[in-house]
């Protein structure tokens, strides 16, 4: 049983190591002809939307470039803010509450990209992130380099939940076969990002656009799904050297955050046993079986935290001391998704004033 476990462990140590190797990155200094919306939905977000409004403002390398905004109903100041910073350099739109049927984001990304018009990209960016001047012309570059219809460029994620936050980008790189992915027309084997997304015009109309996803909390995952069955491709890349993210301020925001979507993530609590309780035995464990087992435990920690410093070190994380802590991580991971499902079953779950299940 023992080698059994610390087989498995040095397997996904070495998977995430490989993955690591063959990741894509946006180059830098890349430059593109084609027409590209940049598309903004904004929902109460006047503390944060300045970085990132003046970043894509600074964007070069781009001949035909319009930026979209819609302020989905802020009660915030958040249209006049952008009003301030970009005046008629961006296009402004009011948005209007999401349809029966429709969560707030797919309804408000839905309207961007009929907004955008006639373009050959679209690429959605979150108010949380903020671009290097190379970012969306490296993106696009990349996304024809790979023939993919949808490009999920992870940026590097900043502030609060340096214990929970990276294990998103270990998660895929660990478990997913990145180039396996690409090639596969099966719509399970599928991973996004919906802060940065980068999509192909005629592609994302073939998978039916955000309409396709409208009742998703997940909606960056279902689209990348929907562009699958569509006869799509997609690809992953690190974009932590052109994006930062900073999806949390505080850990309370993390958790909430959390909470309106991890129980979407695993389909019934079952099937969040079937991944958790694993993730416990083989990375939480461990340390709890040092006393009786003292050097098969300490192989299997180096081994987990191996793993963990590999996708650090790929996706411009923190390594150390983090990687150290990824026990605990795993922990923290588990009680965050219990307390997901807890909320959901006593319909306690919102975010930004509007119900998500």
């Amino acid at each position: 049983m023992t080698v059994a476990w610390l087989a498995i462990l040095a397997l996904l140590a070495a998977h995430t190591v490989g993955n690591a190797l063959l990741l894509r990155r946006p180059r830098r200094d890349a430059a593109t002809t084609e027409r590209v919306a940049v598309l903004l939905p904004l929902r109460d977000e006047a503390a944060r939307v300045a970085p990132c409004l003046r970043s894509l403002l600074a964007q070069r390398g781009l001949a035909d470039l319009t930026v979209h905004v819609l302020d989905d109903g802020s009660t915030d100041g958040t249209a006049d803010l952008v009003r301030e910073i970009a005046g008629d350099r961006v296009r402004l739109h009011t948005g209007a509450p999401p349809p029966a049927g429709w969560l707030g984001k797919p309804h408000a990304c839905h309207r961007l990209g009929e907004l955008a018009g006639d373009v050959d990209v679209l690429v959605f960016v979150d108010a949380d992130v903020v671009l290097e001047p190379d970012a969306v012309a490296g993106a696009v570059d990349l996304l024809r380099g790979s023939g993919a219809g949808l490009l999920s460029p992870y940026p590097r994620i900043v502030g609060a939940g340096r214990l929970v936050q990276p294990l998103l980008q270990w998660s895929w790189l660990t478990f997913l076969p990145l180039r396996g992915m690409e090639s596969s027309p099966r719509p399970s084997l599928a991973a996004a990002g919906g802060q940065w997304l980068v999509l192909d015009r005629a592609a994302y109309l073939r998978a039916g656009g955000h309409a396709a996803v409208r009742g998703e909390i997940l909606e960056d995952i279902a689209l990348a799904r929907a562009v699958k069955r569509s006869g799509g491709r997609i690809a992953l890349a690190d974009g932590s050297r052109l994006a930062t993210c900073r999806m949390y301020d505080s850990w309370r925001e993390l958790a909430d955050g959390y909470a309106k979507s991890l129980w979407a993530s695993f389909g019934s609590a079952a099937g969040a046993a079937c991944v958790v309780v694993p993730l416990l035995l083989l990375y939480a464990l461990p340390p709890l079986l040092a006393p009786f087992a003292s050097l098969p435990a300490l192989i299997a920690y180096l081994l987990g935290v191996t793993g963990r410093v590999a996708a650090a070190r790929a996706t411009g994380g923190r390594a150390f001391p983090d990687a150290l802590a990824h026990p605990l991580s795993i922990a923290l991971f588990a009680w965050l998704i219990a307390r997901s499902f807890q909320l959901r079953r006593r319909n306690r779950l919102s975010w930004r004033g509007r119900p998500v299940a």
